[in-house]
């Protein structure tokens, strides 16, 4: 990706978390990046081309900064350890794994666009396998790791959703809160018994 349209597209991100997607002018994009129109039109076909390249962006980015934190752990460490790391990632700054402007934004223009309702559908598919994969060893069956999944992932979600969202050390501190709920190894799974709470 050449630098301007990574830069395009960043700050298409930035104005959505800022501003929603009313925000999302090219005009008033191109001024913040002091770049021309015709920049813009160098690197995307019209508003249209440049609404599907930011939303690609951000499921990409988003999903890629997820799978990275859990291989760079790796998926035998165990579902305490992966999640310990991950708990360790959702910090401020809007860089981590939590950044719940742009999920707001995000989930309200998903409302009334098809477009980002199925890019929203596919980030929270892929956001809950990848923890559903981290939870499997630690439980008896597929069904129990969607379900342990299901818990992080919604609390993130409410997070964002009330007003003002919850901030990352909150969240961060709530995670830690449930830590010690998650089975430490995956012999529980092995043997087929459920890990005491």
């Amino acid at each position: 990706m050449s630098t301007a349209r990574e830069r395009w597209l960043n700050e298409g991100l930035k104005v959505l978390a800022e501003e929603g997607a009313a925000g999302i002018r090219i005009d008033r994009i191109a001024a913040r990046l002091n770049l021309s129109k015709g920049s813009f039109h160098h690197h995307f076909d019209g508003a249209e081309g440049y609404k599907k390249a930011l939303l690609a962006h951000f499921e990409h980015l988003s999903i890629e900064t997820l799978e990275n934190a859990i291989a760079d752990v790796g998926e035998s460490a165990g579902a305490r350890v992966i999640l310990a790391r991950l708990t360790k990632l959702v910090h401020p700054g809007g860089t981590g794994l939590y950044r719940p402007e742009l999920d707001i934004a995000l989930r309200a223009w998903a409302t009334w666009d098809a477009d980002v309702r199925a890019v929203q559908t596919r980030l929270d598919g892929a956001r809950l396998s990848a923890l559903q994969r981290v939870w499997r060893s630690a439980v008896a069956s597929d069904e129990e790791a969607r379900t342990a999944a299901l818990l992080p992932y919604l609390l993130a979600v409410g997070a964002t959703v009330v007003f003002p969202p919850v901030d990352a050390d909150q969240l961060r501190d709530l995670y830690e809160i449930l830590l010690p709920l998650v089975p430490d190894s995956s012999s529980q799974a092995r043997d087929g018994t459920t890990p005491p709470p």
